[in-house]
């Protein structure tokens, strides 16, 4: 398929800057074989069934995006270059020493062994550089004062369609799910921003599972596809963990007639990275870069609850596959004219699943 397959016109004033309070106040646009129908996120548990189970991710978004001053190597002082780093993979941490892998703008002022200077006692080192402006870094310091350094000198990652003159203190809570509880994205799980306490009880109330695994979203998520056929284009890997229950709890559940429901498309990419042809998720620890296009067939995920995705995505790609490009462009279109609100701060669908991929 060509990437001009998955272009649909959106006008900027459709992109949400800041989220809607409550949360779970958000509409909802089901979109199911016969059409589409406008509902808000508070309907979720009648439109549910009993015995059905939400898989949501617990990833927690870190301040990873940093501003610091450039040395070169050999160099006594700064350069007084201004570089900016998005931190999206944690490698390892040995002692006295914390290594990430990271996307530098302009990451052609960098060379191996480059110093970035972000405050006092806070530095990172260049150890290699990649494609597409990524690198690696190390960090001369132990874990636990590099996350407090990062606390302090870190911005919330916020993808580049949200407008903001400055970083804003609202961010670091609006950019966070109810679920956010294990450290390492540098992206929200978005669907997973309308939910509440209250919206929480009225699931478990209407007998509606919930389950939760750990995706750490990268930085990749944002970058563009470059390939007109889209079938080349490269994910960038990210570290996921299925525990042996949660594995587990999601088979009973289908093997006694309940859906599952994934809550974004980074729970629906794990259950299908662990997912064995039969359908049986299996526990899970380590990388998937699993790249769903139409033709894909879904083994482990009945429902998708998910954010409106930009145009040209890999996130539109994957919707489409999961409910058909057809399908997905009339729905998006009837959005459109709906005025209902798109991307990470957006409204939410609701999404059955096609066999056909109409």
């Amino acid at each position: 398929m060509q990437l001009s397959d998955f272009d649909f016109p959106l006008p900027p004033e459709r992109i949400a800057q800041h989220p809607i309070e409550p949360r779970d106040a958000a509409r909802l646009l089901h979109v199911i074989a016969q059409g589409v129908h406008d509902r808000g996120v508070r309907d979720l548990p009648a439109l549910l069934r009993p015995g059905d189970l939400l898989v949501v991710n617990d990833t927690k978004v870190i301040p990873a995006r940093l501003t610091g001053r450039l040395r070169r190597p050999g160099a006594a002082q700064e350069s007084g270059a201004r570089i900016e780093l998005t931190l999206h993979m944690r490698l390892d941490t040995l002692e006295g020493c914390c290594r990430w892998r990271a996307f530098a703008r302009p990451a052609k002022k960098l060379n191996t062994g480059s110093e970035i200077i972000f405050a006092e006692g806070f530095r990172c080192t260049v150890e290699a550089k990649h494609d597409a402006g990524e690198v690696t870094l190390a960090f001369p310091m132990a874990e636990e004062a590099f996350a407090a350094a990062l606390a302090e000198q870190g911005s919330m990652p916020l993808p580049p369609y949200i407008k903001r003159a400055a970083p804003e203190a609202s961010d670091r809570q609006d950019y966070q799910t109810v679920f956010a509880e294990k450290e390492g994205a540098v992206a929200a799980p978005t669907a997973g921003l309308h939910f509440t306490p209250a919206l929480l009880a009225a699931l478990a109330e209407a007998d509606i599972g919930l389950a939760r695994l750990t995706l750490h979203v990268g930085a990749g998520t944002f970058l563009p596809v470059k390939t007109e056929d889209v079938a080349r284009h490269r994910m960038h890997s990210e570290i996921g963990i299925i525990e042996e229950e949660t594995a587990r709890r999601i088979n009973q559940v289908r093997a006694a007639g309940g859906r599952v429901v994934a809550v974004g498309t980074t729970p629906l990419r794990l259950l299908e990275s662990a997912a064995e042809d039969d359908g049986q998720v299996m526990p899970f620890r380590g990388e998937t870069d699993l790249f769903i296009l139409p033709g894909y067939r879904f083994k482990a995920v009945d429902l998708l609850v998910t954010n409106f995705h930009l145009p040209k995505s890999t996130l539109f790609m994957l919707v489409s596959a999961f409910s058909g490009l057809n399908r997905m462009k009339a729905a998006y279109a009837h959005a459109i004219d709906a005025g209902y609100r798109f991307f990470s701060y957006g409204d939410a669908c609701l999404l059955e699943r096609s066999e056909a991929g109409e």
